[in-house]
Formats: structure tokens, C-alpha cells, sequence
């Protein structure tokens, strides 16, 4: 990596707020650890699926739009906190 790129993620991360530090770590340890090879590689890399829906993610799909609308759903920062993001 250049010493300019260095540079300005160090910057970045001096300009993040003190509440997303926690999440920017992990982030950055879980890209240390997984590389080339990270998920996001892996799903670009990935062959488009051209497969119908099954009834099943027809099923999946319908109750989750039907969860939305019942208001069953959690705040970003409720997700944050479950995911230890917070």
C-alpha cells in the first residue's frame, strides 16, 4: 500500500466520530484477517445467479415485506448494539 493511502485512511480514522471507532476496528482487523480472500472478493467474484425464485424465498420474501409493514423490525442502532457495534 502507497504511503499516501496510509496516510489518508489515517486521516479517516482521525476524523471518525468516537461512537463508529469500535466498528471501524473491527472492520479493519476482519480485512487484516481475511485479505484478498474476504467476502466481499468472493461475492464479486461470484457467478450472477440466473436461478427462478423458489416458493420457499417467495415465502421469505412476502413475510419479510409482511414484518415491515406489522412494524416487526429494529433500529440501525438496536442492530448495532446487538452486533457489538455499538
Amino acid at each position: 500500500m502507497s504511503t499516501r493511502a496510509k496516510e489518508r485512511l489515517h486521516r479517516l480514522v482521525d476524523a471518525l466520530p468516537a461512537s463508529e471507532l469500535r466498528a471501524a476496528e473491527r472492520f479493519l482487523e476482519y480485512l487484516h484477517h481475511t485479505g484478498s480472500a474476504s467476502l466481499y472478493h468472493r461475492l464479486m467474484a461470484a457467478a450472477t445467479d440466473d436461478e427462478p425464485e423458489t416458493p420457499t424465498e417467495a415465502d421469505a420474501v412476502r413475510e419479510g415485506l409482511a414484518d415491515i409493514q406489522a412494524g416487526r423490525v429494529i433500529s440501525h442502532e438496536e442492530l448495532k448494539r446487538e452486533l457489538d457495534l455499538a
